[in-house]
């Protein structure tokens, strides 16, 4: 399941850094520990995307000025998923970097359904490599079109999918196809004009600093609909539950996607179609739009 998090903004102008993952996965680790269920501490079956909302860039990183902000979770796990949400609604008051939010629905999105082909866009970086400590070869740059890249992407989907535990020995046998083929048009126009699609982000892990590589591309997915679910609900690559490797189909509408969830604030009146603060949804940002071109 994935759920859409809807939090107001107190402070409208406060900012975040760019690369700000592991401000959120520390958030969530800390409220996934706060409410005291041992199985839930080292769960790593969840993912989730930056934070949305109407932003201006400045050198400080991130200033958002939309009055509700999204942030987008995914789990395959509901009891886990309303563990973690009512542990966000039992916060009122939230501190992310320098802004102040706080939570106030959540909707649903609808399921899609999943060929053995589809088009994904990255609404978080997508790491390739882990590193070790004191090494920095989490950072190396690995082009998108060569087979290492796909490959290193397979290994670590079908050792994650065999941990879970979720799949049978057969099942795992049948996902040997597997082909992710970037869309190098999409690249290759960055490379022109100067800008990045991959970048180095910082990860705490066992409140260590790593520096790793990720990457934020266009790319098709050749795989069994059960790998192709799997990662559309639990992350593609490495740190997928601290906030990476986050997909979402291309060119589909996210407002025709959504129902209501369970979570609300007490006394929130829902958005109307006409309201000025409807909440961003997941507006994919000007790179993401770029992806879908």
């Amino acid at each position: 399941m994935r759920i859409r998090l809807i939090f107001s903004l107190k402070n409208k102008g406060a900012y975040l850094p760019f690369h700000h993952q592991y401000i959120l996965a520390q958030f969530l680790k800390g409220l996934i520990v706060k409410g005291g269920r041992e199985e839930f501490f080292n769960y790593n079956y969840f993912n989730f995307s930056g934070l949305k909302g109407q932003t201006k860039v400045s050198r400080s990183g991130l200033h958002y000025y939309s009055s509700l902000v999204t942030l987008v979770l995914s789990s395959p796990n509901e009891d886990f998923m309303d563990y973690l949400l009512e542990q966000v609604f039992n916060t009122p008051k939230i501190e992310l970097g320098n802004l102040i939010i706080s939570p106030e629905y959540t909707e649903q999105e609808i399921e899609p359904t999943l060929e053995t082909s589809n088009k994904f866009v990255c609404i978080s970086p997508l790491v390739l490599l882990t590193p070790s400590f004191n090494d920095d070869s989490g950072k190396r740059f690995i082009n998108p079109d060569t087979d290492e890249f796909s490959d290193l992407l397979y290994e670590s989907t079908l050792t994650r999918m065999e941990r879970s535990g979720w799949y049978s020995q057969e099942q795992m046998e049948s996902f040997y196809k597997f082909q992710v083929v970037p869309d190098m048009n999409y690249v290759n126009k960055l490379r022109e004009q100067q800008k990045k699609f991959a970048r180095i982000y910082s990860v705490y892990d066992m409140d260590v600093k790593y520096e790793v590589r990720g990457y934020t591309l266009p790319f098709t997915l050749y795989a069994a609909p059960e790998v192709q679910d799997f990662v559309f609900k639990c992350g593609l690559g490495a740190f997928t539950h601290k906030g990476f490797g986050m997909l979402d189909l291309a060119n589909n509408a996210p407002s025709q996607r959504t129902e209501p969830y369970k979570f609300k604030r007490e006394g929130f009146v829902p958005y109307k179609s006409q309201d000025s603060s409807r909440p961003p949804r997941t507006s994919p940002t000007e790179e993401e739009k770029n992806q879908e071109d």
